[in-house]
């Protein structure tokens, strides 16, 4: 996995960092043995926890820690791209561009109108002035957001959240958009912890 989160300079108290960038077979699609290991790294930590996910590039990592629902739940997805396409690799390949339909397909859990939320963000569901990624972008302000989050959980219980995207330098990351990555993954935190 990428240095993402490094490369921001973004390292926030009180956030355990689970590394798996030794791992091999995980960018964009994941290999079933790299899948295996993630799946065991995971293992020890509860799903009803604030989850920071690398780039928009392992986003399918929410497919996993969904597996860990044990009551019917309804997933909330605020992502620029539908993330529910057929792999060009095979159905049963993780991917960043179908873990959806993988989890729709897989996931017994997953309803449609439950009380029970997961909540899954991309940040290139924002524009470019809240969110910087290496995927083309949605025209969504940080307020809309908010605005939208509040509404969804609203009487609602929170399973899990998991929030991923950005951009590293190798990507072409520059350091204002590390800063402007960093204000709203600080801000989108300060939200969440009031809940």
């Amino acid at each position: 996995m990428s240095s993402l989160f490094s490369d921001e300079c973004w390292s926030p108290e009180n956030v355990l960092h689970i590394d798996l960038q030794n791992l091999n077979g995980t960018t964009c699609y994941c290999d079933p043995d790299s899948e295996a290991a993630i799946v065991q790294a995971f293992e020890p930590y509860p799903l009803k926890a604030l989850h920071w996910i690398d780039g928009g590039d392992y986003h399918y990592l929410t497919d996993i820690w969904m597996r860990k629902l044990s009551i019917p739940t309804e997933m909330v997805l605020f992502d620029h791209h539908p993330d529910d396409q057929e792999p060009a690799f095979g159905a049963d390949i993780l991917s960043c561009g179908g873990w959806v339909a993988h989890s729709r397909k897989s996931n017994p859990m997953l309803r449609n109108d439950s009380s029970n939320i997961y909540i899954s963000i991309d940040l290139d569901y924002l524009s470019v002035e809240y969110a910087r990624t290496n995927w083309d972008q949605g025209t969504a302000s940080l307020d809309q957001l908010l605005g939208e989050l509040e509404s969804v959980m609203r009487g609602k219980t929170i399973a899990g959240i998991d929030i991923c995207g950005g951009i590293t330098a190798a990507q072409g990351g520059k350091a204002s958009d590390f800063e402007i990555n960093r204000r709203t993954r600080n801000i989108l935190m300060d939200f969440f912890q009031k809940y």
